[in-house]
């Protein structure tokens, strides 16, 4: 289980077309575009009866909305992905991330490291060409399964709730 920020269908379409201008040898594997996603807090495995607590926790935050810009193409060479990265992200998606960890009792992670993984099992750093930034309006955050146990993960949202109105920026 894990929150995550899910990409409308036009921010979805926007992904794709990043992800099929990447030039991709060997055995890397193309995400499917139904699995874009934002991790926010990997929860890991989850008992059932756990699962009201964690939609209690979805439903109890109170943080804006942000705009996120995907911005930049990496290759992250120990997990084996490429990934469109956001150089900056936002205070506000930075808040849910922190409090969605602290509230789920989740171990510390690394800091949230904005981005939409596009391949996995990159062996080899791909030539990364400069990325046209792609903006994302947040307006809501999901709690989402994983299964993992085919050849492909399948991700289904489990719940999803919404920010507050953004911020306006002075």
């Amino acid at each position: 289980m894990f929150f995550a920020l899910w990409p409308d269908a036009s921010v979805r379409e926007r992904i794709a077309k990043a992800a099929a201008g990447l030039r991709l040898s060997g055995a890397a594997r193309p995400v499917p575009p139904e699995n874009y996603h934002l991790t926010l807090a990997f929860v890991g495995e989850v008992p059932s009866a756990s699962l009201a607590v964690l939609q209690q926790i979805g439903r109890t935050q109170r943080q804006p909305g942000c705009t996120i810009s995907l911005d930049t193409y990496e290759h992250w060479p120990e997990s084996r992905v490429v990934a469109a990265v956001a150089r900056q992200t936002p205070a506000a998606m930075n808040g849910l991330s922190t409090r969605l960890r602290d509230a789920a009792q989740v171990p510390r992670q690394e800091p949230l490291r904005a981005h939409v993984t596009l391949a996995r099992k990159v062996a080899q750093a791909p030539v990364l060409q400069a990325m046209s930034p792609i903006e994302w309006s947040v307006r809501a955050f999901s709690l989402v399964n994983s299964d993992t146990r085919g050849s492909h993960a399948v991700y289904t949202v489990v719940d999803s709730w919404p920010l507050l109105d953004e911020t306006p920026t002075p």
